[in-house]
């Protein structure tokens, strides 16, 4: 990421407020490393075993869930992107053109405490990877006190890199790129010289509803990203090739999904019960050698920072765009700490790790897709943000609509969020019409959240902005240029 005023130095300082266009100087391949960085987990590992173990399929069948899945839920993550060069801004305060200051604070609220999820989920892998470490080289086993300990180590660690901001977490993807690669190859390696593939290739093949289900279900975690996409695509200037958004989005989760859902469904033959352990990690330490698992697993730990570092760079994003009136590194904090304790309550008492963390994603995918569906319809006609206009809570900004909402972007919203619900099925939580009808038989729930609230915000006539949008406020001038290259 290239340096600016405001991103000089080790802690970026910079809110929500726009990103003024002289300072946005950074290059999209510099967002390959970033979505690299975003998919470093081992759970991806245990669900590729999933669709074996649960699914059914076989290994070609997991192949084509692998190439699929990235490319569609990264290639909305990078299509959602290409509003932060038009804007200039984090995607949470982005939408408050969309929805309106006070109508944004409805989607804005329910993917904050998603997030909280997300990351609880991430820190208690985090937690589990140091766990295994230090059972394999020490043979410390692990227990109550030990658990906590691990995970604040994990959280704590966490913070320090979204504090300091996007050039912390950018430096880091980077090098976690290149580490995550060598490894990742020998990793492929042992197996391919240690895998009985006559096993693997006799595996009868699932059905067409399975694959798209398996599909649907390893997308619905890039999904979680697509809020986040413009946090990570300000500091572009306006000129920045859209098509290259996208395909650093795709190319970079892409090289990390593939090879380890590939990976995942191997391991699944010869060790079933990878897809339902309790502790989605420490099945590392029983199927490689240590002088593979114990990198690997601290390349797993870093991956894991990374993606909580990112994930928590957002949550402080949103959270001033709630109203917290605090710099974005403390409002970071906030998430920090939810994340200890709702990570410390799935440690202790949850009894099956990957069966909360399915349902768990079922849920978030449609929390977040319901804004997705909103805002992605809104940049069809919509292709640059009034900074100030953003910036201005009260009664006089141009996107206060009506009251402060934006009633076709309200409504489109919650009508999309509580259709997606009833098409979804989980552990915790079945629509009622999941059961009946191809959408919820494949597990799209999501899918059918972001088209319907999609094509509702189309339909549905949209407020006109305020006189105040016509004036040109200090500093937006520059702002107003056409934004797509």
């Amino acid at each position: 990421m290239s340096k600016s005023v405001e991103t000089e130095g080790a802690l970026e300082t910079r809110g929500i407020e726009q990103v003024p266009d002289h300072e946005r100087t950074a290059r999209t391949r510099e967002l390959f490393p970033t979505w690299v960085g975003a998919n470093i987990s081992v759970l991806l590992l245990t669900m590729g075993a999933s669709l074996v173990v649960a699914y059914h399929l076989n290994i070609w069948q997991a192949l084509v869930v692998a190439v699929a899945a990235p490319i569609v839920s990264y290639g909305l993550v990078g299509l959602i992107g290409i509003a932060g060069k038009r804007g200039g801004a984090p995607g949470m305060a982005l939408s408050r053109a969309v929805f309106g200051q006070r109508g944004n604070l409805l989607p804005g609220s329910l993917i904050w405490v998603a997030r909280w999820g997300w990351e609880t989920i991430n820190a208690v892998t985090g937690a589990y990877a140091m766990l295994t470490i230090l059972d394999i080289l020490f043979g410390v086993e692990a227990n109550s006190v030990l658990d906590m300990v691990t995970l604040l180590v994990f959280v704590v660690a966490t913070f320090a890199i979204s504090g300091l901001g996007i050039n912390a977490v950018q430096k880091c993807n980077k090098y976690a790129t290149y580490v995550f690669g060598v490894f990742s190859v020998l990793v492929l390696g042992y197996l391919a010289a240690n895998t009985d593939w006559s096993k693997v290739m006799d595996h009868s093949a699932g059905s067409t509803a399975a694959v798209i289900t398996g599909v649907g279900m390893i997308a619905a975690g890039g999904v979680s990203w697509i809020p986040s996409a413009p946090d990570f695509t300000r500091y572009l200037p306006r000129t920045a090739s859209s098509r290259a958004i996208v395909g650093t989005a795709v190319g970079g989760a892409g090289v990390v999904v593939l090879p380890m859902v590939l990976m995942g469904a191997v391991m699944a033959v010869s060790t079933p019960d990878l897809a339902s352990a309790t502790d989605p990690v420490s099945f590392l330490g029983e199927i490689l050698p240590t002088w593979i698992a114990v990198p690997y697993l601290c390349i797993a730990l870093i991956g894991m920072l990374l993606i909580n570092s990112m994930s928590m760079y957002s949550a402080g994003f949103t959270a001033q765009t709630l109203g917290f009136k605090v710099p974005r590194h403390w409002a970071v904090s906030v998430n920090a700490v939810i994340s200890l304790i709702f990570g410390g309550v799935l440690m202790l008492v949850a009894t099956s790790f990957m069966g909360s963390f399915i349902a768990f994603l079922s849920l978030l995918a449609v929390a977040f897709s319901a804004w997705v569906g909103v805002f992605g319809a809104d940049m069809l006609h919509r292709t640059e943000y009034d900074g100030a206009a953003m910036a201005d809570t009260t009664r006089t900004s141009a996107y206060w609509y009506r009251g402060g909402f934006s009633p076709a972007a309200v409504a489109a919203w919650a009508v999309g969020l509580l259709s997606g619900l009833m098409f979804t099925t989980s552990d915790w939580f079945t629509g009622p019409l999941a059961k009946n009808n191809v959408i919820g038989e494949y597990g799209l729930g999501w899918v059918a959240t972001i088209v319907i609230s999609g094509l509702l915000y189309l339909v549905l006539p949209k407020p006109a902005t305020t006189p105040a949008a016509a004036t040109e406020a200090a500093g937006t001038t520059e702002e107003r240029v056409p934004a797509d290259a």
